[in-house]
């Protein structure tokens, strides 16, 4: 259990020090902007849906090792999947950061599952993911945690 607990740090820690789609996407269909007061967490999400596709996915911003991995991670996962799919991931990944309960096939998202034990930590984690939420809704109001 401790082995697989350090892999998932190092995972985090990757993810946190060389994040994947760290940019801006010039023609972006939609760009929402999240904050977290708690943490001090911010971010710019940058998403290209073209035919119901989220063809690309990218952001830019500044937080914690965790808030700054989540993101990283989902727009790895999120990339060329249909809205309706993201949004599907969405609602788990949320059940599973605020629960601790997953349906198994969520992949390296797996890594976040403990977070839930910290509660002050769950928004971290969540930030990226109710910004990518409101991107696809359509809402362009900054996206906060509380």
């Amino acid at each position: 259990m401790d082995d697989l607990r350090e892999l998932y740090q190092q995972l985090i820690l990757d993810h946190n020090q060389n994040p994947q789609n760290f940019r801006t996407i010039e023609h972006a269909t939609s760009t929402v902007n999240g904050h977290n007061p708690l943490c001090g967490d911010e971010i710019t999400l940058y998403i290209y849906v073209e035919d119901d596709v989220v063809n690309d996915v990218s952001f830019q911003g500044s937080g914690c090792a965790i808030s700054k991995a989540s993101a990283s991670i989902m727009t790895t996962i999120i990339k060329g999947k249909t809205v309706r799919e993201a949004e599907k991931i969405f609602e788990q990944f949320h059940t599973m950061i605020t629960t601790g309960e997953s349906s198994g096939n969520m992949g390296k998202l797996e890594v976040l599952a403990g977070v839930h034990k910290f509660p002050a930590r769950v928004k971290c984690a969540v930030l990226s993911w109710h910004t990518l939420n409101n991107a696809l809704l359509g809402k362009t109001e900054l996206t906060t945690t509380e």
